[in-house]
C-alpha cells in the first residue's frame, strides 16, 4: 500500500473541517451593513455567548461594555450572535437572533 505525503493528509483534513457558519450566510451572502461596509473578511466575524449578551432599554451590551443600539442590529440567520470588527477592533456589524430584537 502507498503512503500518501503529510501535506496531502493535512490538505484533506483542512477541507474536511466544516468552515465557520458566518461564512456560510454573512460571508457568501454579501451582507452589509447601514454604510454599505461588507460585514465579513477573513476572521473579522465572532460568535458571542448568549449568556455573555444583556439587552439594555437602548441596545445590546456586549462583553466589552460596547452598547449595540437596536437600530443597528442585523438578524442573525443561525440564531448567534456574531460581531464583525473592522481592522481598527470598531464594530462594523452586529447579529443577534430575530426573536431577540
Amino acid at each position: 500500500m502507498r503512503l500518501l505525503p503529510s501535506f496531502l493528509i493535512a490538505a484533506a483534513a483542512i477541507c474536511a473541517t466544516p468552515a465557520p457558519a458566518h461564512d456560510f450566510w454573512i460571508s457568501n451572502n454579501g451582507i452589509r451593513n447601514a454604510a454599505g461596509e461588507w460585514c465579513c473578511g477573513a476572521g473579522d466575524c465572532f460568535a458571542i455567548d448568549a449568556k455573555e449578551i444583556q439587552a439594555s432599554p437602548v441596545g445590546y451590551k456586549l462583553p466589552n461594555g460596547e452598547i449595540v443600539p437596536f437600530a443597528e442590529v442585523q438578524p442573525s440567520m443561525d440564531g448567534t450572535y456574531w460581531r464583525c470588527k473592522r481592522p481598527d477592533g470598531s464594530r462594523r456589524c452586529f447579529f443577534a437572533p430575530p426573536s431577540s430584537t
